[in-house]
């Protein structure tokens, strides 16, 4: 029966190389989420209104919602993965996430997209509100409502770390999620020696729990 399966297996071509894509019927590549593979139009498109939309800050919570929730390209614990990357690595947050995302849906070129979506359209319209808002600095109304749009940005933000929060489980990760917070929020710490001495503790405790739960 093995025999008779090999000819079809190797017919279907290579497997992909992301761990994001799978073969369909057909041989037609597909996301995580069963749908067929974005194409790079679509992938630079999607990233260009979400930098467009992102007014504010809270571009990872836009993210999630429309590749996670109304597009379904990734899992879930895919998309938090991509959010950790973000965090520890350098760069901008939601850049780095950017990158992920497109890397893990289409290779380099899904992520030379999304890149190009997430900054270029918005690079453009920043550059023309910073000349508006030279010639109409002294406007009374303006302040209050950059206020409120910021206001809405933390709040997306927030929605993603809850979201975030209800998926950790035992005390090792909530010990590390406090630590950080007292080291970073409250005692005003250095990011990166925080980062550097909680990473290799966080990550200890993960491969110390994935190895009780083994056996």
């Amino acid at each position: 029966m093995a025999a008779a399966r090999r000819p079809a297996l190797d017919s279907a071509g290579p497997l992909p190389e992301n761990p994001g894509q799978a073969r369909g019927s057909g041989g037609v590549m597909v996301a995580e989420g069963g749908r067929p593979q974005p194409g790079l139009g679509e992938i630079l498109g999607v990233f260009a209104r979400l930098g467009m939309a992102s007014f504010g800050g809270g571009l990872s919570g836009w993210m999630h919602r429309e590749v996670v929730r109304r597009r379904q390209w990734m899992t879930e614990e895919g998309f938090l993965a991509g959010i950790a990357l973000g965090q520890v690595l350098p760069g901008p947050n939601s850049v780095n996430l950017a990158l992920y995302i497109g890397q893990h849906l289409r290779g380099w070129q899904g992520a030379a997209a999304a890149f190009a979506g997430i900054l270029g359209p918005p690079f453009l319209f920043i550059l023309l509100l910073a000349l508006l808002y030279a010639g109409a600095a002294g406007i009374a109304w303006l302040g209050p409502v950059l206020v409120g749009v910021a206001a809405a940005g933390l709040a997306n933000s927030c929605t993603v770390g809850l979201r975030t929060a209800r998926r950790l489980r035992g005390l090792g990760p909530w010990a590390v999620l406090v630590a950080t917070f007292l080291a970073i929020g409250v005692l005003r710490l250095p990011m990166i020696p925080v980062v550097l001495v909680l990473a290799p503790v966080s990550v200890g405790l993960a491969w110390w729990a994935g190895r009780r739960d083994a056996a």
